[in-house]
């Protein structure tokens, strides 16, 4: 009798285990709906700052990211109800800064491998979704390539009276620029 009162308890536990743990498919589902999310904020942030260049230059674009970069993202946050962020090691605005051990380690870790794309981290409360940022367009550069060539001095002169702790110039044409970083309550 007691045999079977622990084998239903090993099966109970078992199972029970399982329906915690993300199975292969699930983890998958999550990691394309991040994935799309992760597009999409950055094709709204990308057409933001495109119209703010055509609207007044890449000064007037400066301007308009440091008001306005964040407040797409959260809003875009609210309405998926997951809190997206950028990160990286070379911020400008210091609310991108790595703050955590974990940004830390995925950061280091997509910095040393190319080929990493993306990853998702299972936490207690929540899945933490990360996916590389390359500099992938030429335009890019006019606000975060080499101060000397590739940024106009008055852009330059905003940026330096805007951030004066900027990190964010100094980059190439697909050079690794930071991290999307997407948090899913579980």
């Amino acid at each position: 009798m007691n045999l079977r009162i622990l084998t239903l308890l090993l099966l109970l536990t078992v199972v029970s285990c399982q329906q915690n743990t993300p199975r292969d498919k699930d983890i998958s589902i999550l990691k394309d709906k991040a994935d799309s999310i992760s597009t999409l904020s950055q094709n709204v942030l990308l057409q933001n700052v495109a119209g703010a260049i055509k609207k007044g230059g890449t000064e007037y674009a400066v301007d308009f990211c440091q008001v306005e970069a964040i407040p797409i993202t959260d809003s875009l946050s609210k309405e998926v109800k997951m809190y997206i962020q950028r990160i990286t090691d070379k911020n400008r605005n210091p609310k991108n800064n790595l703050k955590t051990k974990n940004d830390r380690t995925i950061f280091d870790e997509f910095k040393r491998k190319s080929e990493l794309f993306d990853t998702l981290l299972i936490e207690e409360k929540q899945y933490v979704y990360y996916k590389r940022i390359n500099l992938a367009m030429p335009t890019c550069l006019k606000c975060h390539g080499n101060p000397q060539t590739d940024i106009e001095n008055k852009t330059l002169q905003k940026i330096n009276l805007l951030y004066p702790n900027d990190k964010a110039v100094g980059y190439k044409l697909n050079d690794f620029r930071g991290l999307w970083k997407i948090e899913i309550p579980k």
